[in-house]
């Protein structure tokens, strides 16, 4: 007879005992030429990220030239004083680094990434792209026919189509905000290497600016890396610019930009409402994700798991320029396709949603599983160096204190279900949001009418 082999078993792993987790604290201090540092010492992130904001927003760019800043962002590693455009991305390389910027309301960010060995010269870099960047001609116009070729697939893209329209409906035609970020093809054609360089001149200085420096920084003598880089940096003491009030119409109705043969209708539903200054922001993010933030939520319960009209429905909220005083604003919107001959119904049960919402409110088994996927799971999405980076920057563009996302956690996990289904009723009240549909009209325009969500206008796509 066989004697069965036996097996011993490892005692299985237990997980360990959970320790306490807040968002990092950076230091805050200013060099002699006047930029703001922010820094935070992350032990064991060897990539360090550095971000550059800047204090030229698009509303500061000059008449008919739409789309300078952006081309100014991309210009800034396209060659300085010391390098050319071809030398500036090899020494990038060299260094093991990525630079990334982008222009947007609040204004231009630079934003690096680099081994911690090698901060220094990758620091260096954007120093001197940033002191001396070149605008060479050449480079210049390449980077203006780039941007032109992009324009054409961009409008082809319906939720790109789709949130150029809902800001041409809601900002007045004087606001920048109602046209597109990185400019026209009309006006984007305007734009030489002397416009760049007037742009760059007028609003690109130390003094309005401010680094953010995150990652592991052991043996690094960080004040005198900073003194010899970004500090050599000169310029003017100019104030900040004052922000100019956010003014939109959120009226109710429906703007259908035809797209004759399309299967599919592209949705994007919004309005303006408070940004993160607005002490009613937690309760917001709660109710928004508990209406469209996850594959849980009520609007994908819905129209995808019991209708099955569409892939996935978000809700979110998307800050667009922030103030003290105030004066800002954040884009709160519901998007999503679906199918064109279920555009009509899908609405319906939208609105539906809605109403239903203001009238039972959410249950507290959606407010608790939004908690545990917005808080429980922050140490996760922090995890990188970039990452809070990233964010530390957004606090600097949105006038925000250095404690804020900390504080935002508290206040997530404190708030209640009342609170959070006050907030996202009163976030995306039935009339008054702006619907925009970018599909056949042939086809959704009665059926869409007969909703009566609103007077429902039909224009051409470009």
């Amino acid at each position: 007879m066989t004697e069965l082999a036996t097996m011993e078993f490892h005692p299985r792993p237990q997980g360990g005992e959970a320790k306490p987790w807040a968002f990092p604290a950076p230091e805050r201090g200013t060099l002699d030429n006047g930029l703001t540092v922010l820094r935070c010492h992350r032990p064991g992130q060897q990539v360090v990220a550095v971000e550059v904001v800047l204090d030229a927003p698009l509303d500061a760019e000059p008449e008919g030239i739409d789309g300078v800043a952006t081309i100014m962002a991309r210009a800034f590693s396209e060659g300085t004083d010391k390098h050319s455009a071809e030398e500036f991305a090899a020494e990038l390389e060299r260094c093991g680094a990525t630079l990334d910027a982008h222009a947007d309301h609040p204004g231009v960010r630079l934003s690096l990434e680099v081994p911690a060995s090698r901060l220094a010269k990758a620091l260096g870099l954007v120093a001197d792209a940033l002191r001396a960047p070149a605008f060479a001609d050449s480079e210049t116009e390449r980077l203006v026919r780039n941007r032109l070729d992009e324009i054409p697939h961009e409008l082809a893209n319906p939720s790109r189509r789709a949130a150029k329209e809902l800001a041409k409906e809601l900002f007045p035609a004087s606001a920048r905000m109602s046209r597109p970020r990185q400019g026209t093809e009309e006006t984007v054609a305007r734009i030489d290497s002397a416009a760049v360089r007037g742009f760059y001149e007028k609003h690109v200085r130390p003094a309005t600016a401010t680094a953010v420096v995150v990652g592991d920084l052991t043996g690094v003598d960080l004040d005198a890396l900073l003194a010899d880089t970004l500090g050599a940096w000169t310029g003017s003491q100019a104030r900040p610019r004052p922000v100019p009030a956010v003014v939109a119409d959120d009226t109710g109705r429906v703007v259908v930009v035809d797209r004759p043969g399309a299967v599919q209708t592209q949705l994007l539903i919004g309005r303006i409402g408070p940004d993160r200054h607005d002490r009613v922001w937690p309760a917001q993010v709660l109710g928004t994700y508990c209406l469209g933030g996850t594959l849980t939520s009520r609007l994908d319960r819905v129209l995808r798991e019991e209708k099955g009209y569409t892939y996935g429905v978000r809700a979110f909220g998307q800050v667009l320029r922030s103030a003290p005083d105030g004066s800002g604003a954040a884009m709160l919107a519901i998007s999503g396709s679906v199918d064109t001959p279920h555009t009509g119904p899908a609405l319906d049960d939208l609105w539906t949603v809605l109403r239903t919402l203001a009238a039972e409110g959410l249950t507290d088994e959606e407010r608790d599983v939004a908690v545990q996927n917005l808080v429980g799971v922050a140490p996760l999405k922090y995890e990188t160096a970039a990452a809070v980076a990233s964010t530390l920057a957004d606090q600097v563009e949105q006038h925000l204190p250095d404690h804020y996302q900390a504080d935002l956690y508290r206040q997530l996990a404190a708030t209640g279900t009342v609170e959070a289904t006050a907030a996202a009723v009163n976030a995306f009240p039935v009339d008054r949001l702006v619907t925009v549909l970018v599909g056949d009209a042939a086809q959704i325009k009665a059926p869409v009418e007969a909703l009566g969500i609103g007077e429902v206008t039909v224009v051409t796509a470009e």
